[in-house]
Formats: structure tokens, sequence, C-alpha cells
């Protein structure tokens, strides 16, 4: 059953506005403007800046390079299988400032010959940014595939390493 969101705000950052989603205690989704697979607004879903104040305010401290580890409720649960849930999960154990391919999440989900499915799962992570698909290379260490922009992923990497 997927969750419904019935509160949005959209915050300007370095990366372009993103769309937040969700209700007071859990954000469902994290979208950049363009982004593949962005879905639309759910119906009934109104703007409410004050519901995301907390979400605002560590994105605000994760682009200063003064936040690594986003502290927030997640709702993953309505969304996706359960492959694609235990990626994202995967996603959020990859390190601030560190890179895995997508053959590496693959193995270490259990999963040795799922590295295009991983792909796919990353690509659909309804919570960009915090849930850090922008961590997952190609197995030389490319940039390949983002549904942000390759160029927001590059952004993302190099901000992360510069304040790891």
């Amino acid at each position: 059953m997927k969750t419904t969101s019935p509160y949005f705000s959209e915050l300007d950052s370095p990366v372009g506005s993103l769309l937040l989603l969700g209700d007071p205690q859990r954000l469902t989704g994290l979208y950049m403007h363009e982004q593949r697979h962005r879905p639309p607004l759910p119906e009934g879903c109104r703007q409410n800046d004050n519901a995301f104040r907390q979400v605002r305010e560590q994105l605000k401290q994760y682009f200063a390079g003064k936040l690594q580890q986003f502290e927030l409720e997640l709702e993953l649960a309505g969304e996706g299988s359960p492959f694609q849930r235990s990626v994202w999960q995967a996603l959020c154990k990859i390190p601030f400032g560190a890179t895995e391919s997508y053959g590496g999440l693959a193995r270490r989900i259990g999963n040795a010959n799922a590295s295009r499915a991983v792909g796919l799962a990353n690509g659909k992570n309804p919570i960009g940014i915090i849930v850090p698909c922008h961590r997952v290379v190609g197995a030389d260490g490319s940039l390949t595939g983002y549904g942000g922009g390759l160029e927001r992923k590059q952004w993302l990497l190099d901000h992360e390493r510069r304040f790891a």
C-alpha cells in the first residue's frame, strides 16, 4: 500500500529546487527539479513549510558542510518492492564522502548478480540526497546514471569529499 503525502514543501538548494513530500512525522519523498521518476503531487497534497522544518534545517546544514548524517523519520515502507527497499536501506550505510559500486552494493545485500537491478532500484529512490543514491558509481569509479542528472551527482560527490 502506497503512503499518502498530505503535505509538500519546496526548498532552494545548490542543486536546484527540491520538492519535499510527507507529513509532520515522516518524510516520504525528496525530489529534484526535472528528476527522472519524479511523481506528480498526490491528490489533496497541500503546501506546508512548517511540517518540514526539521528536514529543511538539516538539508541547509548538509549543504553548508556542517551535517554528514541525517537524523529524520523516513517512510519507505509504502514505496517500492522488498528488493528496492533493501537497496535503499543499504544506501544509507554508505558513509558520507565515500562511494560504492553497483556490484559492491549488490554483493553487500546478498545478491552478487543483481548489479543492474541495484541500478534500477537506485534510480527509483524516493528520498534523494538523504537516502544517498548519488554515492553509487560504476565498477571503475565512473559516474553512471543518476535520476537528478550527472552534473548534480558530481556536485554532491564533490561537496561531500570537500567536507568529509
